[in-house]
């Protein structure tokens, strides 16, 4: 799955899309898109992912207590 760093605005490829959708997984292997040469894998935050739209990650994918409130 391709996301976008929001940070640097650089495409990236979540290797582990178990991770992903953890909720309870705050970090993520990706390997960045950008330049000729693919990048080594490395882990990532979650909170600083969102969709290529721009559109932020779901909540249910980055928060393991979403339903409860507080």
């Amino acid at each position: 799955m391709l996301l976008r760093d929001k940070n640097t605005g650089d495409l990236v490829e979540v290797m582990d899309d178990n991770g992903l959708h953890n909720p309870f997984v705050d970090r993520v292997k990706v390997q960045y898109q950008c330049g000729q040469d693919l990048a080594d894998p490395e882990l990532c935050d979650k909170q600083s992912l969102v969709f290529p739209s721009g559109e932020a990650l779901p909540e249910c994918w980055i928060n393991g207590h979403y339903r409860t409130r507080t």
